[in-house]
């Protein structure tokens, strides 16, 4: 069955600054203009890109290290990472346009892209030299740099929409071409990434610099040459998918079928085809009648990377939700629902936003997922709904600190989690620059930072550890001491080898596996 593109009208929202549940600035908390039809004018496009710092200072500051030298610490356990590279300028003044939204592998690791609030796209490719070398060595390279999403204005209802790219995905190559997937707060736009080393001269119809030629003026037939040129990479849009969302989109995925995707917002998900830009069908909508009965929003929602007719989302309420499009077009009842029953000793006021699922994850082996909510990191087996089969605290220590994090609305951040590629450890953010690493063979975890004071060759990453109270260790950092400002929110971990990618404010950090 086809759901047309269709936005109908809808009652005024409460206050748009009143407190919900998932923010202070939630966007279905902005009161929606019950005359909003068709498309909304485009600013005029401009003829220039911002350069991202990432591409500053000749394009890159690439700090590259050999790690054939570092000295192995003595093991106690625990994961060893050591630096390889940092990505983007060390300048303690960042534009808000130059900080990290979005950090995707694809699917063999080759490929690294990262998006950011400046509607850019930036490309790094596995470095040849460092792949072969022994031991193998997880260097990249800028590969491409494009301006993907452009600064819009709704002006039926007054609402800026920003470039600030929210996702970004790979579909899986089947050629030299790359495609991959990106979208903003309203609008999904499907790219295409491709080389060039080779033009054609000598045309019989039309000049050197591209002019038809008067076909009187052709005296004589001449066979076009092909002319070795230097490597271009070029990025071109295929497909957009707009007009599609009422409120702002938050995650995109791919279908294992590689024709299919899905846009989520805050309280609707469509199913899209790759090649139809016009239409796309509703798969599920939790929007009621009335939003003043509106308890809950859809936070994250991803496919089953194996099973084309299954996928989840999570929501607000801290549940996640299995469905399958075998059962009905409209998915707004789930086959599955995982929720773990709230412990009452830490009933408290931020109960309910800190249970908010910010990250859900399904494990490459399809069997397992991950979650993420403010406080901790949950592992589900998809055959059992009752409760997570493994639970990581990623900072505790906060717990006690969420009265002042309400205060400045860190409690509202959504920090992200990925697999590694045998599904065997997970890794999640968390503040001062700090990220968390569990192994779930050994139950070891580790506590790491993206620092600049560790971009200095045959540097072994260092375990950190925080002092919650009374006498702190030489080595610990005290929980007052922790800076807000600085939060992994985005990471990424190659699918094949140990290799993390970590976003930390305007500067893309490399780590690897020690040898």
């Amino acid at each position: 069955m086809h759901y047309t593109i269709y936005f109908p009208p809808l009652p005024v929202a409460p206050n748009p600054h009143a407190m919900g549940r998932w923010g202070r600035q939630s966007p279905v908390l902005e009161p929606p203009d019950p005359q909003l039809q068709g498309t909304p004018p485009a600013l005029p496009p401009r003829t220039f890109m911002r350069q991202s710092s990432i591409t500053k200072i000749g394009n890159m500051l690439n700090t590259a290290i050999n790690i054939n030298g570092a000295k192995k610490p003595q093991s106690n356990g625990e994961a060893s990472w050591c630096f390889s590279q940092i990505k983007g300028a060390l300048d303690d003044d960042v534009t808000d346009a130059d900080i990290i939204s979005c950090v995707e592998f694809n699917h063999d690791g080759e490929l690294l892209a990262t998006g950011d609030k400046g509607g850019r796209v930036v490309i790094f490719q596995r470095d040849p030299a460092s792949k072969a070398a022994n031991p193998r060595r997880g260097e990249y390279n800028v590969y491409s740099t494009f301006q993907s999403h452009e600064p819009e204005f709704d002006y039926l209802k007054s609402l800026e929409i920003e470039e600030k790219i929210n996702k970004i995905r790979w579909l899986q190559q089947k050629n030299p071409v790359h495609f991959l997937l990106s979208t903003n707060d309203k609008t999904v736009k499907l790219w295409k990434v491709s080389e060039r080393d080779k033009s054609f001269e000598g045309y019989n119809t039309k000049e050197e610099n591209g002019l038809i030629r008067d076909p009187q003026n052709v005296t004589a037939l001449r066979v076009p040459s092909v002319k070795q040129i230097p490597l271009l990479v070029e990025a071109s849009p295929r497909r957009t998918f707009a007009n599609a969302h009422t409120y702002h989109i938050n995650s995109i995925s791919v279908n294992s079928d590689q024709e299919t995707f899905l846009s989520a917002d805050d309280l609707r998900i469509n199913l899209w085809h790759l090649e139809v830009v016009n239409q796309s069908y509703n798969i599920v909508d939790i929007k009621p009648t009335n939003m003043e009965e509106l308890t809950e929003v859809i936070t994250a929602a991803e496919f089953h990377p194996t099973e084309c007719n299954v996928f989840v989302y999570s929501s607000s309420k801290g549940t996640i939700r299995l469905c399958d499009m075998r059962s009905a077009a409209l998915c707004d009842r789930h086959s599955k629902q995982f929720e773990e029953p709230e412990n009452p000793t830490n009933r408290s006021f931020f109960s309910e936003i800190i249970s908010s699922i910010s990250d859900v994850k399904l494990s490459n082996s399809g069997r397992y997922m991950i979650s993420r909510d403010y406080l901790s990191i949950k592992v589900w087996d998809l055959h059992m709904e009752t409760k997570p089969i493994e639970t990581y605290p990623v900072h505790e220590y906060l717990r006690a600190k969420l009265c002042s994090l309400y205060e400045n609305d860190c409690i509202f951040d959504k920090f992200e989690c990925c697999w590694n590629g045998k599904d065997s450890s997970i890794m999640t953010g968390s503040y001062n620059n700090f990220f968390r690493v569990f192994d779930r063979n050994s139950k070891k975890d580790v506590t790491l930072e993206a620092s600049r004071d560790i971009i200095k060759p045959k540097t072994v990453l260092k375990p950190r550890k925080v002092c919650t109270g009374g006498k702190r260790k030489k080595d610990e950092i005290s929980v007052d001491c922790l800076d807000f400002n600085k939060k992994i929110l985005h990471t990424a971990w190659h699918p094949e080898e140990n290799i993390i990618a970590v976003a930390a404010t305007n500067n893309l950090f490399i780590f690897q596996d020690k040898f």
